[in-house]
């Protein structure tokens, strides 16, 4: 049965708050994860209706989140894009280019790291949403990726199933993977790469 509330207590920074049902009863955990794909950012005041659960603790928590007077949304297909592969060839393609040295061994290893770095973040973020804990900046994970972490965003990506259907956030996202893949190929086309791996060398 849909319960009808408005939402108290909401923390945006944190995105939680909670939910008093209309002629009373006890209030239950709203969490921003749980509310319909498409919409607003909710407020305090704002009228829901929602699902009341309890969960393994016993806590009262607000389900199936929608604003008063919203449509159903048609679940979105999950996506079919084989990030965990592309990761992991994106950094063999690297390892082969440093193995021929077409690129520092430097180089690799600064991607390998910071793929590691990323893979890492992705799981701290996942976490603390699940818990309503502190959340890592959207642009925190995107610097990472511009950088040369996105081989270990996109395993990350679908071995946590973590922003993978947040459009704004993947058209921030394949826009970094694009710029990084474009700088390597530019130090790769222009010769700077095998000459920075031939002084590294000696």
């Amino acid at each position: 049965m849909r319960l009808v509330g408005r939402i108290t207590d909401w923390n945006d920074e944190k995105g939680f708050g909670f939910v008093v049902p209309n002629g009373g009863g006890d209030r239950a955990f709203v969490h921003a994860n749980e509310f319909q794909r498409g919409s607003k950012r909710p407020v305090s005041g704002d009228l829901i209706s929602y699902v009341a659960a309890t969960d393994q603790r016993g806590r009262l928590n607000a389900k199936q989140i929608r604003h008063a007077g919203q449509k159903i949304a048609v679940p979105r297909a999950p996506s079919r894009v084989p990030r965990a592969a592309l990761g992991v060839s994106a950094l063999a393609l690297g390892a082969a280019l440093a193995f021929f040295r077409v690129i520092p061994f430097l180089l690799l290893a600064a991607i390998t790291g910071l793929s590691l770095l990323a893979y890492v973040m992705y799981w701290v973020d996942k976490s603390a949403a699940q818990r309503a804990g502190q959340r890592t900046p959207e642009s925190t994970l995107h610097l990472v990726s511009l950088a040369g972490g996105w081989p270990g965003a996109l395993v990350a990506q679908q071995q946590f199933r973590h922003k993978t259907i947040k459009q704004p956030f993947q058209s921030v996202f394949w826009v970094t993977v694009a710029l990084n893949a474009a700088a390597v190929a530019w130090l790769v086309e222009s010769g700077i790469a095998a000459e920075l791996a031939q002084s590294l060398s000696g």
